[in-house]
């Protein structure tokens, strides 16, 4: 009797360490982790930029209006987002898809819904939790709040109109060009941030939609948003 009793209690004991190190890994080492990917991703960026390599499509001969961006590519990032309600030191690099390869390295652009300030709704998911954090304080985020977008040429200023907003995981329309309940009424040039809720779950959505308010070019300087 009492070899197994202590059996027992080894083997809680043995199980209990693994649990400690589990959420040990899932809390610090995978937040480790995507802060260097996401780092890694932001310099890469920088270095294309500053080497004047933005991939922009040649105007076809004879073309009266600018050529359509080239498409981005799978895996990719694109762009840097800052969200001074979330701290002026918080900047994560967007990348193409929400694959979960894709997300453990920075925000996710929902392939198929709009470039960066281009019309329609361009729609960013992000981890609330796990893998850097990237949205923890997602439910802070409150009408007339700054996104701020760069693609190494321009500044793209978006302002929160709603949100957050909570719906479940099946109600894609919140990424539709004109998306429902986001209270717009015509086609324009939308934002989309999707997220998790509950903090630790999945099993509903938080979302913020926002418009296009303005747009400079990089070389006039940062935006009126992200001067302290």
């Amino acid at each position: 009797m009492r070899l197994i009793v202590r059996t027992v209690s080894e083997l809680c004991i043995t199980v209990g360490a693994i649990i400690v190190l589990f959420v040990g890994y899932v809390l610090f080492w995978t937040g480790v982790k995507a802060d260097s990917a996401m780092d890694d991703q932001i310099e890469l960026l920088q270095e294309q930029w500053a080497q004047g390599a933005v991939v922009q499509r040649p105007p076809a001969p004879g073309a009266t209006s600018p050529p359509e961006p080239e498409p981005y590519r799978q895996g990719k990032p694109f762009a840097i987002m800052y969200i001074p309600r979330l701290g002026f030191t918080w900047n994560k690099p967007v990348l193409e898809g929400t694959d979960t390869a894709t997300l453990k390295k920075g925000l996710g652009h929902y392939a198929g819904t709009a470039q960066l300030g281009q019309k329609g709704n361009f729609s960013v998911a992000g981890h609330r939790r796990t893998h850097g954090d990237p949205f923890k304080d997602f439910p802070r985020l409150r009408r007339g709040d700054a996104v701020v977008l760069t693609d190494g040429t321009t500044w793209f200023t978006y302002r929160i109109d709603q949100g957050p907003y909570k719906t479940v995981p099946t109600d894609v329309a919140v990424i539709d060009p004109v998306p429902r309940k986001s209270g717009y009424q015509r086609p324009g040039r939308y934002l989309t941030l999707t997220t998790c809720e509950p903090e630790w779950g999945h099993s509903h959505r938080l979302i913020v939609w926002a418009h296009l308010d303005s747009t400079q070019p990089v070389e006039a300087g940062k935006p009126r948003a992200l001067r302290r």
